[in-house]
């Protein structure tokens, strides 16, 4: 049920409210001393045999969400986050005036019980209730106990709603809780250095993305929010932070889509004397471990298609890539006219040769991208911060990685000569100032910063939420995010 629940309904909640408080119940207390976890008192009691009665004493509080049973007795389901357990109410055991407010209690109320743990003659634990208080009235009922909350349109706009009815639900962001941890745990242990930089920033960069812009009023400027961390933390490298790494938000105000959101969470790391060859070594290691302490297995998949994510993965070159899948060889189609011909699409003003690249392979190749594997070795078009291919002219050092037929993570080895910089930013300014609105500006200040001088470097952005998707089986990324991005 969400705002369309039937006033008689919400009347009769707002009457139970008015009733408890007559009673002299405070219907909103500011606490509940000495709770136990639900999950800890089930475990505590694992052993109990049917009709088994035991002295231990227990605290515990949580929502109601089920009621049975009339007359002399009642049984309450209450859980918490961690786990759900019956309560048995008692008419002969309950002070008589706490037994006749269970009339008041609804589901959905949250309440603190202090009872002793039984086994029912039916072998369920349960805590026979010596007393409850009230901890909180729920004045709207919640979502269909049996059915769950289905509508995808409410599942995203309410997720308090989505969480209460849905235990698929809870268990995808425990899933992504535990990732975050995970990962944080995996870089810490190998030397690297959480830091903090800008989300406000006066001149956006890092990616080839449209930003969102703001206006500061004191200082009279106008700033973007990020769309990369890169280059503030290739900063900290020259600066002698030779393993940094930032987990924070980005944003780029760009399309919807069930691999897309506005703002999404990013994990950038970057490490001095390392290439991108090391860099695939350790993320395929990275998230092998990080599945392997989330789920147990590094096995995941989703639609009935399941991937092994144990090293090592595959790779294979994005000209053989695409090769393979179209029949075009993009080192023969060296012109943007000669490659929307090949394609058979019509040529639009303002895109170029790079951008026809990109799009013949997110539609021919990646969705074909089932298991783990990189696909390495990009035009320089497509990459103006990765240092050029050691052996191969015209592209650069740089891989993409993909599980399930979607990007889960970038990385280069990093261009670290100033003046080479300076002319491929030269390059985006002028497709910036043709109207390409996903070009990278000019940035002076981390040129300046190159020319200080920054060792050979490996750099790697893995996307949290589209590494969430894999290992929870969800085919869309707002199953993975709390609060997506929704039309009025």
């Amino acid at each position: 049920m969400t705002d369309s629940q039937p006033s008689d309904l919400l009347a009769e909640r707002r009457e139970k409210l008015e009733r408890l408080r007559q009673a002299g119940v405070e219907p909103f207390p500011h606490g509940f001393e000495g709770r136990e976890e639900i999950a800890d008192v089930t475990s505590t009691h694992q052993g109990l045999e049917a009709g088994q009665e035991t002295d231990r004493v227990h605290r515990v509080a949580g929502r109601i969400t089920g009621r049975r049973g009339h007359g002399k007795a009642a049984f309450l389901d209450v859980r918490d986050s961690g786990g759900t357990i019956q309560l048995l109410m008692k008419a002969d055991v309950l002070d008589p005036k706490q037994f006749e407010l269970l009339d008041e209690l609804d589901l959905g109320d949250f309440i603190g019980v202090e009872g002793r743990a039984i086994a029912t003659r039916r072998g369920e634990l349960s805590l026979e209730a010596s007393g409850w208080e009230l901890l909180a009235k729920s004045l709207r009922p919640p979502p269909d106990k049996f059915h769950g909350l289905e509508d995808t349109e409410t599942r995203y706009r309410r997720r308090e709603l989505d969480l209460i009815a849905n235990e698929e639900t809870r268990r995808i962001f425990q899933v992504r809780a535990r990732t975050v941890s995970s990962i944080r745990r995996w870089l810490d242990d190998r030397g690297f250095a959480e830091v903090e930089t800008p989300v406000l920033q006066p001149l956006y960069g890092g990616a080839l993305a449209r930003p969102f812009t703001t206006h500061h009023n004191a200082l009279d400027r106008e700033f973007y929010l990020r769309i990369a961390t890169e280059l503030y933390l290739k900063r900290c490298v020259v600066g002698g932070i030779e393993k940094v790494y930032e987990l924070g938000k980005d944003f780029r105000n760009e399309g919807i889509s069930p691999k897309h959101n506005p703002e999404f969470t990013m994990l950038e790391w970057y490490e001095a004397y390392a290439d991108y060859e090391k860099t695939a070594a350790d993320l395929e290691v990275l998230v092998s471990d990080v599945a392997e302490a989330v789920l147990g297995t590094t096995r995941a998949g989703r639609e009935g298609q399941e991937v092994d994510l144990s090293p090592p993965w595959k790779r294979i070159t994005l000209r053989e890539a695409i090769q393979a899948e179209s029949g075009i060889d993009i080192e023969s189609e060296t012109t943007r006219e000669g490659l929307a011909a090949a394609m058979g699409v019509e040529l639009e003003d303002g895109v170029g040769w790079g951008k026809l690249v990109d799009s013949l392979f997110s539609k021919e190749v990646e969705p074909k991208l089932v298991e783990p594997t990189f696909v390495t070795d990009y035009p320089v078009e497509l990459s103006p911060f990765a240092k050029a291919h050691r052996t191969r002219p015209g592209v650069v050092e740089r891989w993409e990685a993909f599980v399930g037929g979607v990007e889960i993570a970038n990385s280069f080895t990093e261009l670290n000569d100033p003046d080479e910089q300076r002319r491929r930013f030269e390059q985006q300014a002028a497709e910036l100032a043709g109207g390409d609105e996903e070009a990278q500006p000019y940035d002076e200040s981390f040129i300046e910063a190159l020319e200080q001088g920054m060792p050979p470097t490996g750099g790697v952005g893995l996307g949290i939420d589209r590494l969430v998707m894999t290992l929870a089986g969800t085919s869309s990324l707002r199953e993975v995010v709390l609060f997506p991005a929704m039309r009025d």
